[in-house]
């Protein structure tokens, strides 16, 4: 079955970077590429088949641009305009598409991380069939090393398969940020601190064991980089994102309604690298 990815524009400057990610990305993997722009609902109706052309020549037009701009091939493309709310109408056509990615431009908030939440993209992550690519820059080339923040119980199992089957090639690093009580209190103590360091390595060790696990249950896996580090989350993965310049972080969406986690928001208020969300199962 050909794969289907959906990449959804509003003509602004800022989908510029995601349209030509979208295109080496369906190029890459031999995938359809739907071209999708939602139109207002509340437009006249006589005005609705000259902005629809209008639309369609402007997308066009920026199509071939960005093809000569990076120098990239042309994959099986379907240009489509829908009249009605913008995340409905995204997530509608990943539906009917069985869409394998959807790809969005970075919104426009930077910066304004209590401004998200009503935005098209935080809509589209809640409502998604499939993993969110949110990209903001210069696809000069594949992205080559991928981190993945995890938890514990690693319940990132879910977002690392789906990382592996679109981004086989990559680098990936897994990434835990752990605390342990009585730091603050006793952690220029000696016998805390070796309390301290066997706990990380009884961690370490539980998460190597799950990694080990799950890469036995994939064909061709790469190898993958555990980074333990001290810190919250939120820290640990935005410390780690600017030191060491990843091409992408991927992300757990969670699954409850009208809710992203702190880590999340950070990153999309300030993202220092293109980001894919995914849910947790």
């Amino acid at each position: 079955m050909t794969r289907t990815f959906v990449f959804a524009t509003d003509l602004s400057a800022e989908n510029r970077a995601g349209f030509a990610r979208a295109l080496r990305l369906a190029y890459t993997h031999n995938a359809h590429l739907d071209v999708l722009y939602v139109l207002d609902p509340h437009l006249p109706h006589r005005l609705l088949q000259t902005v629809e052309q209008a639309i369609n020549e402007d997308i066009g037009a920026t199509l071939t641009d960005i093809r000569e701009d990076y120098a990239l091939e042309a994959p099986k493309t379907v240009v489509q305009t829908v009249t009605g709310e913008p995340h409905v109408e995204i997530a509608r056509k990943a539906h009917e598409e069985q869409a394998r990615l959807i790809v969005l431009g970075m919104h426009r908030k930077r910066g304004q991380k209590a401004l998200l939440a009503g935005t098209t993209l935080m809509r589209v992550v809640r409502n998604a069939p499939c993993p969110v690519v949110i990209t903001q820059y210069t696809p000069t080339q594949p992205w080559q090393h991928i981190v993945i923040p995890v938890d514990a119980c690693l319940s990132a199992r879910h977002m690392l398969k789906q990382t592996l089957s679109h981004f086989p090639d990559a680098k990936l690093t897994l990434l835990h940020a752990w605390t342990v009580p009585g730091e603050e209190a006793l952690g220029s103590e000696v016998t805390f601190a070796q309390w301290r360091e066997q706990e990380v390595a009884r961690l370490r060790e539980a998460l190597k064991h799950q990694i080990d696990e799950l890469v036995r249950e994939l064909d061709d896996a790469p190898d993958i980089e555990l980074v333990l580090e001290p810190g919250t989350p939120c820290e640990v993965t935005q410390d780690y994102i600017r030191y060491h310049s990843p091409d992408l972080a991927v992300m757990s969406s969670r699954s409850q309604p009208f809710h992203s986690s702190q880590l999340t928001q950070a990153l999309l208020s300030e993202p220092h690298c293109d980001l894919m969300l995914c849910r947790a199962w």
